[in-house]
């Protein structure tokens, strides 16, 4: 988001600016077909318009999809010719849109991960009185309109540059064939902590307690299992242990694709802007690539948008749209089998809420 872009060297090799080429617009062409997919779901299948989270998730593929239209484009051609063709202005408006766009992207990450945790370790009732439908619009609205605090209105007022104007003049030289966006030590810190840091560590709060609450649940379906009452224990405990590693997997892909990139935002100005570009190309464009993994991370492993892109790519056929097999109707008819082996009422009782919860936890992971 927040960079000094340099130059690409002109005397790349023909093979080399074609592998480059290849590479950078197939995943553009991915990033689109993925986020676009996702927003073509909601808007067909009516049951997937019935949850609060999916909302959260077609505004982050909304987001990614911009990033995939407007941002990655002009990044890829300036790294594939050397030089930037579209002037001073445009270059700002650019920056601008790029701050604006992967920020909103982290933002709605992070509202996910708040959804869920309301969803999935707070009673039913709670949830609902948590995540009414303006508290959703306006998480909504302010993953939109901060990123604007630090995208447009400080980088068209040139904020982001003062007390570094030597150091910018330096770098972009006297042409306008650089487009050089370069930040002071304020804004590098304000930014990031906005826009990753702040996001990260309510990521992390929210997925460490979502995570010990899957694992509640296979203690609780563990004792049940040696009870012997519960025939489908094993399934369950299956669908628990899959839930903690698919927030392993959102979480280290998120950390993977954005924290090279702030880490080096945040410290490049206390090394005198040493960083080499190549460091900060590759960086940029791993956390590009977070906007075309979201898709697959957030939609195509919840079993409900499967179905809906079952659908969509099998020219609606609507025989892909049956309910997977494991339902709260399914916790419910368990839990309302008689007891063997001398199982407590109790304890039957307590196991029996967490299985009924658990159609809720794979509903959301």
């Amino acid at each position: 988001i927040i960079l000094p872009i340099r130059l690409l060297s002109s005397n790349h090799g023909s093979l080399e600016t074609t592998v480059l080429t290849f590479f950078l617009s197939v995943i553009i062409v991915l990033t689109v077909f993925g986020n676009l997919l996702v927003m073509v779901a909601l808007c067909k299948d009516r049951h997937l318009r019935k949850k609060k989270t999916n909302y959260f998730i077609v505004s982050l593929a909304f987001a990614d999809l911009l990033v995939a239209v407007v941002v990655m484009p002009f990044a890829a051609i300036e790294l594939t010719t050397g030089y930037w063709r579209y002037g001073e202005i445009f270059c700002l408006v650019r920056t601008s849109l790029d701050v604006q766009l992967t920020t909103a992207s982290i933002l709605h990450l992070c509202c996910i991960a708040l959804d869920r945790y309301y969803a999935i370790c707070c009673q039913p009732l709670v949830y609902r009185h948590k995540m009414t439908p303006v508290r959703v619009a306006a998480m909504l609205s302010g993953c939109w309109l901060i990123p604007t605090f630090i995208s447009f209105l400080p980088i068209m007022q040139s904020w982001n540059t003062i007390g570094i104007e030597d150091i910018v003049s330096r770098s972009s030289g006297s042409n306008d064939t650089s487009c050089v966006f370069m930040v002071n030590t304020p804004y590098a810190l304000i930014c990031s902590a906005v826009a990753f840091y702040v996001p990260l560590a309510l990521m992390v709060l929210a997925y460490q307690r979502i995570y010990v609450t899957a694992m509640a649940h296979v203690r609780q379906i563990e004792t049940l299992q040696r009870a012997g009452s519960m025939p489908m224990a094993n399934s369950r405990m299956r669908i628990e242990t899959k839930a903690a590693k698919t927030l392993a997997v959102i979480m280290g892909c998120f950390c993977l694709c954005w924290a090279p990139f702030f880490i080096t935002n945040v410290v490049d100005p206390f090394i005198h802007y040493s960083v080499p570009w190549q460091l900060w190309t590759t960086w940029l464009w791993l956390g590009y690539i977070n906007s075309g993994l979201n898709p697959f991370l957030y939609a195509f492993l919840n079993r409900a948008f499967r179905r809906a892109f079952l659908v969509i790519l099998c020219c609606g056929n609507e025989r892909y749209a049956r309910q997977g097999s494991f339902s709260y109707g399914h916790a419910h008819r368990g839990c309302s089998a008689t007891s063997v082996n001398g199982t407590s009422m109790g304890l039957r009782s307590r196991i029996c809420v967490s299985l009924q919860h658990i159609a809720s936890v794979s509903a959301h992971l």
